[in-house]
């Protein structure tokens, strides 16, 4: 007889092995710190393995990161047609875009408010977390001087392109500069730029089908991520600071859960359930790799291909976006601001608190999509206010896991808003031959179909 020819067994999900990494390096983890957090194989393990693997890992994201943003911003702009259109789409995204983080940041001061976190922390742990952060502190502290309102300003016109697309901190040159690119092919229609704009989607399909391979390699380096994080902390730092760690947590779960939602199929016109399906592998590559930045392939590849957002208006959104729009990261500068003051014993008042929100909504936009980018800015937040930047030594302990849970939060921002001005601006990009799953989610938006 002859034997029925073998299949393949159909794989899980990307994002299934993504969460699947994620429990299973926490788990081992936290083993590792609680039977042997001081053994040198533990250390080894650390060193030389997860550590390495989870950098390279993130380095084969930001290779591409530059290429990425500059072809996909510059062919946004490009396919809108006209300057009015460009005009249309910027006004509203930058309107969306402060309105959802300014509701963000006010979600966390009220919950500071509520909760007062810091008169729940003891003295003593106090004096010991800033004594054994003191150099990190004083070092985040020297990057918050050189922090100027007036010259971050400034430095969002790039004196050198090329300098600003190897430096994390003016990725916002580099947003600009692609922007007067694409403005520039607009208002220069010709053979010489046609074929100027086919070597850019070149690059772009180049560097998504990378992507696509190296965002494979994500439910090892969750694994590997996670390993190191709970194997170093273990639960002790965030048990010593946990009403800080739940007031956080608290609201970054309402904002997400509640308020983009709502955002979502009301002023988007999408439903929650496809919304969430679509965007969780951007939201958990966002939480492994704790950088805005570096999930930005991933971030533009979920848009298009599972929400269905025309990509005229994705690339530009995100894009600008990645660099611009953080709302996790503005609820989490205005929660520490107040936290810290609360532990110093300064009480900050109505206007002053007012102008904390201000601060985090501009420092929002001024942040680095990097891993603690947020650092620097709370510390120049505290030197405006009265309070001590070294302070934030207090809260570096458990920085880390929230600094993932506050980028997961930025991302599923940045898709939120895409999806709004998507539904508003009326845009539609269908391609002929479409997979099934983004007609759904593409008729969903111009429809509001639940």
């Amino acid at each position: 007889m002859n034997s029925p020819p073998l299949t393949l067994r159909k794989r899980l999900p990307l994002h299934i092995r993504v969460l699947l990494g994620f429990v299973l390096g926490a788990l081992v983890g936290l083993a590792a710190h609680f039977y042997a957090a001081d053994a040198p194989l533990t250390h080894d393990a650390i060193t030389y393995v997860t550590r390495p693997l989870g950098q390279v890992f993130l380095n084969l994201l930001f290779m591409l990161v530059i290429p990425l943003m500059f072809s996909a911003l510059v062919l946004g702009v490009a396919e809108l047609g006209d300057i009015a259109s460009l005009g249309r789409l910027g006004w509203k995204t930058l309107m969306y875009t402060a309105a959802v983080t300014g509701m963000a940041v006010a979600i966390g001061l009220v919950m500071v408010n509520l909760i007062q976190p810091g008169l729940h922390l003891d003295p003593a742990l106090v004096q010991q977390a800033m004594a054994s952060n003191a150099a990190k502190a004083s070092d985040i502290v020297a990057s918050g001087h050189q922090l100027d309102a007036l010259q971050l300003l400034v430095n969002i016109v790039p004196h050198n392109p090329l300098a600003a697309a190897v430096d994390d901190k003016q990725t916002l040159g580099v947003v600009f500069f692609a922007l007067m690119i694409g403005i520039g092919l607009v208002l220069t229609p010709s053979p010489a730029t046609e074929a100027f704009k086919h070597a850019l989607q070149g690059l772009l399909e180049v560097s998504m089908r990378l992507i696509g391979l190296f965002i494979l390699l994500a439910p090892y380096a969750v694994a590997c991520f996670m390993f190191t994080l709970c194997a170093q902390l273990g639960w002790d730092v965030i048990v010593g600071l946990s009403w800080f760690v739940a007031t956080v947590l608290l609201a970054i779960g309402l904002h997400m859960f509640v308020v983009l939602p709502l955002w979502v199929r009301y002023m988007g016109g999408m439903p929650v359930r496809t919304f969430f399906r679509g965007s969780q592998e951007a939201t958990l590559t966002a939480f492994a790799t704790a950088s805005s930045t570096a999930t930005l392939p991933v971030t533009l590849r979920v848009a298009e291909e599972n929400l269905g957002l025309p990509r005229k208006v994705s690339r530009f959104v995100l894009t600008v976006g990645a660099s611009a729009n953080h709302h996790g990261t503005a609820l989490f500068e205005g929660v520490t601001v107040l936290f810290l003051a609360q532990v110093f014993g300064l009480h900050l008042g109505f206007l002053q608190q007012l102008m904390v929100l201000m601060l985090c909504i501009l420092g929002g936009i001024g942040t680095a999509g990097i891993p603690s980018g947020s650092l620097p800015v709370i510390a120049m937040i505290c030197g405006i206010v009265g309070l001590p930047p070294a302070g934030i030594g207090i809260i570096i302990g458990v920085n880390t896991f929230l600094d993932m849970c506050r980028t997961a939060l930025n991302v599923t921002g940045d898709l939120a808003t895409a999806v709004v001005v998507s539904h508003r601006s009326g845009e539609v990009d269908v391609p002929a031959m479409a997979p099934e799953p983004r007609a759904e989610a593409q008729q969903d938006l111009l429809t509001g179909r639940r």
